[in-house]
């Protein structure tokens, strides 16, 4: 497939974030068949249809829970990266310096464990494994940043900010040769974006 299809971005399509347990089901059954479907073929080559089979689920029910299969792509690898960050512990409150370098641990070790692929296949996956990323590190950190309000910058403009800074040094870093520690990527990554998290009175 040489066009990518613009999907409704993951932030928006709420992923397993609900109270109804039928929908909750219905949505963790989808993905892990997509996960399945993953380790068989390329992500282009897998199509809706392939879904709903191995999920025994028909295509209208697909259609009701994902506008189409990036959708899908994008709340698999935020249920992933959400894992990762719960296995770890990481939360963060708005004022903990630790959980944001947990965070930007994550993203990097997360980034770095994806399956490397051919140039055509990552310039396709990489725009969803980036927005569902993303969305998370935001989310997170702006329920922090919501409970310490300041009036300028806002919480929304500060968690948009870093989350991005965030990916795009975790993604740098993953494409250096020779490529320090992760630990040293977080430490370095951190003194970057803390003034931007608590800037100095």
């Amino acid at each position: 497939m040489d066009v990518v299809l613009q999907s409704e971005p993951a932030a928006t399509v709420a992923c397993t974030e609900l109270l109804d347990p039928r929908i909750r089901r219905t949505r963790e059954l989808l993905q892990q068949s997509l996960a399945k479907l993953l380790e068989q073929k390329e992500f282009e080559r897998i199509s809706v249809h392939d879904i709903t089979d191995a999920a025994t689920v028909n295509r209208a029910t697909f259609y009701a829970h994902y506008p189409d299969k990036f959708a899908l792509l994008e709340c698999l690898v935020a249920g992933q990266f959400n894992a990762l960050l719960a296995e770890r512990g990481v939360r963060f409150d708005g004022t903990c310096a630790s959980a944001i370098r947990g965070i930007i641990l994550g993203v990097g070790d997360f980034l770095a464990q994806s399956p490397r692929m051919e140039c055509e296949r990552r310039r396709q996956m990489e725009p969803h494994l980036e927005s569902a990323v993303v969305a998370v590190v935001g989310k997170m950190l702006l329920e922090g940043l919501q409970q310490h309000p300041t009036s300028t910058p806002s919480p929304e403009m500060k968690a948009a900010a870093v989350s991005w800074a965030i990916y795009g040094a975790a993604k740098q870093w993953v494409h250096t040769t020779d490529r320090p520690s992760s630990e040293a990527m977080a430490e370095t990554v951190f003194n970057l974006i803390a003034p931007m998290v608590h800037p100095p009175a």
